[in-house]
């Protein structure tokens, strides 16, 4: 009887649509079956968005943000619980037993007791079976603190995504985007202050490394292949639909426990210095645009399996040393090597550029922008020089203020004027006191911010334009402007605060005091090495580190780790100097004596070792870390995250040098061992200890 209701019903409708009014009714039908669409699409598209969320950690900003409120603690999702029964699934299951191949090292740490074992590259080790990998357990509080977290993380990274788009509009319509933008990424940053409070409530109690985990491993399967940077490649499953690299660094809100895969051809150990300086092996940063680019380029040549780098070329006409002997000629104070030793050179377009202030004993930091598709900044790390990728948008980069002595930026296509002039202040604010800006474009907005142009000439050998501008070094012609536009810095703001902090459009005051870096320009290199600066609080401790540390690398370091130094050039957070470069890699959380490491004429960068860090895979021949871990104990989430990020960073046939307690460096050990390093020595005294390892070519 329904059934012929029902089919009575759908008659009668039919018949009224067929009459002449029935036209409003075919409209309104239309109009719902529309909301419906919009409706289902909608939620489609939510829940397809919800794979893609991308942390960005603000843990420690060393600048005070204001607190904004968070859900309540009791909404946890229903995918949150089922992931906490999983984890206490698996915790259970581990509680059973576990197993790592290979021999273990047994410390001795009874007082004045030393263990030293010591493993020869020609003894072939049996290397452990990788088995099933055991998350962390954790209790119900700390994964609805950590669900918390991850929403205001994905909330913040929404309004991220829509602020701050650079632009090539005139600087009247930047600066309203800048007032915009600038004010978007505060309220970013303010939103990150629970965050930081949340991550100081759930520290982790116990071991570092989980004693129970077990570890397998596999590759990562990303479209930047062998190549992977985790926080600049946009990676996600719907970013793959959109942008190569992020707007701004985005780590995943998952720590990454996969490892990047070899090149395509295999990679063999790199050309060692000081030749790497004229030929690198191609296969090992063989890349599609890299290919056609050096086809257009006469600085760089491809010669049979090397890419080799004729002597003096560069990107532009003419001859690289008659450029910088240009450029001092037009202001002779830019002496190189002696006045002038830490430059920055922004966009990394090619090398030629660094290699030559090499020789004139200047330390030149490239930086590699997130928009180098080509990967120039990987052909510059293989060559051996300092370099780092990084986007230059909205935030700030990551070293303190006032330590460049030289800026230098040839046609880096950097668009100076947009968001307020934001990212000549972000210039104005790393470059020394006194410091200089070279450029080969120009810009109208130096004007504003009081640089003096020292001089404006083309160099006809390339027939390029060069200006080189002066910062000032005292606050007199600040009060001079007749605008003032862009205003002062606020007094309590710390210009050293580098880390995951925006970018003002503001100017920051010079320092006159002689208790503040930057006040007094640096003794002549390599004088500059050895002094040390009024301004530096704790004198006494500065000379005993360095002594200690002069003490150990040659006593142990460059004899007694087994460790062949002719092929050591790329060096990371480490006081060990001969042929290499260092960067000195400060922790965001520890003491900040990057200023200082600057000061001294050397180099090195701000980074939270919780994150990925800021350049492409086998970067380095050495890692250093000096009670890394033992400091980082609670604040990552997942510790044997940086192990794999270490296997990133390393070159195969590259090392590592950990020095930390021995209950950290046992279960270190078996990472390793189940990544397939090779142990080279173990040494213990007391609760103290070293750990020697080398990387191999082994891949999952």
């Amino acid at each position: 009887m329904m059934e012929i209701k029902r089919k009575m019903g759908i008659a009668h409708f039919a018949r009224r649509i067929k009459q002449p009014r029935g036209i409003w009714v075919k409209m309104a039908f239309i109009v719902v079956l529309g909301l419906c669409f919009v409706f289902f699409w909608s939620f489609l598209s939510s829940y397809a968005s919800s794979f893609n969320v991308q942390r960005e950690s603000f843990d420690d900003i060393a600048e005070p943000v204001s607190s904004r409120t968070k859900p309540a603690r009791n909404e946890v999702t229903e995918s949150s619980k089922s992931h906490e029964r999983s984890k206490v699934e698996s915790g259970s299951k581990s509680k059973e037993g576990r197993h790592v191949g290979g021999s273990v090292h047994k410390h001795e740490t009874k007082k004045k007791k030393e263990h030293v074992v010591v493993s020869h590259p020609h003894k072939k080790k049996d290397l452990p079976k990788p088995v099933v990998v055991v998350e962390e357990e954790a209790v119900v509080k700390e994964v609805q603190e950590q669900v918390e977290a991850e929403t205001e993380d994905s909330e913040s990274n929404k309004e991220d995504g829509e602020d701050g788009t650079e632009s090539d509009g005139n600087e009247g319509e930047s600066d309203q985007n800048g007032d915009e933008s600038s004010a978007s990424v505060d309220e970013e940053v303010e939103e990150k202050k629970e965050e930081v409070e949340i991550s100081k409530k759930r520290k982790r109690k116990g071991p570092v490394f989980d004693p129970k985990a077990e570890y397998s491993w596999r590759l990562c399967n990303t479209r930047s292949k062998h190549n992977y940077m985790p926080c600049i490649d946009n990676d996600g499953l719907i970013g793959r639909l959109q942008s190569y690299r992020h707007r701004e660094r985005s780590c995943p809100k998952k720590p990454v426990m996969c490892l990047v895969p070899l090149p395509h051809d295999g990679y063999d150990p790199p050309v060692p210095w000081p030749e790497s300086k004229s030929k690198i092996l191609y296969k090992n940063v063989a890349h599609p645009k890299l290919a056609a680019y050096i086809k257009k380029h006469n600085w760089v040549n491809e010669s049979g399996e090397y890419l080799t780098f004729p002597q003096n070329k560069t990107a532009f006409s003419g001859n690289v040393l008659q450029y910088l002997e240009f450029i001092q000629e037009m202001v002779p104070d830019i002496e190189w090597g002696k006045n002038v030793r830490i430059v920055l050179d922004i966009g990394c377009s090619e090398s030629s550029f660094v290699a030559a202030l090499l020789d004139k004993d200047v330390l030149t930091v490239s930086l590699g922008l997130k928009d180098d598709l080509v990967d120039l900044a990987q052909v510059a790390l293989e060559r051996g020089f300092p370099t780092f990728v990084s986007a230059l948008a909205s935030r700030r980069l990551p070293f303190p203020s006032g330590v460049f002595d030289i800026i230098h930026c040839s046609a880096c296509r950097v668009h100076w004027h947009s968001h307020g002039g934001r990212l000549l202040l972000e210039m104005n604010r790393i470059l020394r006191p006194n410091g200089y800006f070279i450029l080969s474009t120009m810009t109208a907005l130096t004007a504003s911010i009081c640089w003096n142009i020292l001089a404006h000439k083309t160099e006809e050998a390339s027939e390029m334009g060069v200006r080189i501008y002066q910062k000032p070094e005292s606050n007199d012609i600040y009060e001079l402007r007749r605008r003032k536009n862009p205003p002062l810095c606020k007094e309590n703001e710390n210009p050293d605060a580098a880390w995951y902090v925006p970018m003002k459009t503001c100017l920051y005051e010079i320092p006159s005091a002689i208790e503040q870096h930057g006040a007094e320009w640096p003794e002549e290199w390599p004088k500059r090495l050895e002094t040390y600066p009024e301004w530096l609080t704790s004198k006494e401790k500065a000379v005993g580190d360095t002594d200690h540390w002069k003490a150990m690398v040659n006593k142990s370091y460059l004899t007694g780790l087994g460790i062949d130094w002719l092929h050591i050039r790329n060096v990371m957070d480490s006081n060990i100097w001969r042929s290499v470069w260092v960067m000195n890699v400060v922790p965001v959380h520890s003491p900040d004596t990057l200023p200082f490491i600057y000061e001294r004429g050397l180099i090195g960068i701000y980074h939270d070792w919780c994150e990925p860090f800021g350049t492409y895979p086998r970067s380095y021949d050495l890692l250093h870390a000096d009670h890394l871990f033992s400091r980082l104990k609670n604040r990552c989430k997942q510790p044997a995250s940086i192990v794999v990020e270490m296997d990133r960073l390393t070159r195969p046939g590259g090392w590592v040098v950990v020095r930390d307690k021995v209950e950290i460096l046992e279960p270190l050990e078996e990472i390793l061992r189940s990544l397939h390093w090779e142990i080279r020595m173990t040494y213990a005294q007391d609760k103290e200890g070293m750990l020697c390892a080398q990387k191999t070519l082994w891949r999952p």
